[in-house]
């Protein structure tokens, strides 16, 4: 395991290209231990193709497709807090259950953010 000093002090394009890379890692993390983000990944994926298929103006598309980016940026983003807060260690402390209900609820409200877009696109292209 490496000091985090040897991640600092990069600049130019190896910072960038180690950017890259640590962003890819994350995103296996996220992909092989969380079965939330997995499930929304597919959902994005799914979300895409048929964002992109339907008879619908491009800033429709974009929004169709933006929540469901919005939702998996959230979901890391409340996965990173939980391994944070197990990395302190097991024990059940009132703030560790705050930070992790808190990013719970942020996931929350981003799939209802997602199903009030798409329901609003979608019944605006049925009517």
């Amino acid at each position: 395991m490496s000091d985090a000093k040897d991640l600092k002090g990069k600049t130019g394009l190896k910072r960038l290209t180690n950017a890259f890379f640590y962003s890819k890692d994350g995103f296996l993390a996220a992909y092989q231990s969380e079965e939330a983000f997995r499930q929304e990944f597919w959902l994005f994926v799914l979300g895409c193709i048929i964002a992109l298929t339907l008879p619908i103006s491009w800033m429709q598309t974009a929004a169709l497709i933006s929540v469901l980016l919005l939702l998996l940026i959230v979901e890391i983003l409340n996965s990173a807090i939980e391994a944070a807060i197990d990395r302190i260690g097991p024990e059940i402390h009132p703030l560790s259950k705050r930070a992790k209900d808190m990013g719970s609820c942020a996931v929350l409200m981003a799939c209802f953010l997602a199903a009030i877009v798409w329901i609003s696109v979608l019944i605006d292209w049925l009517i």
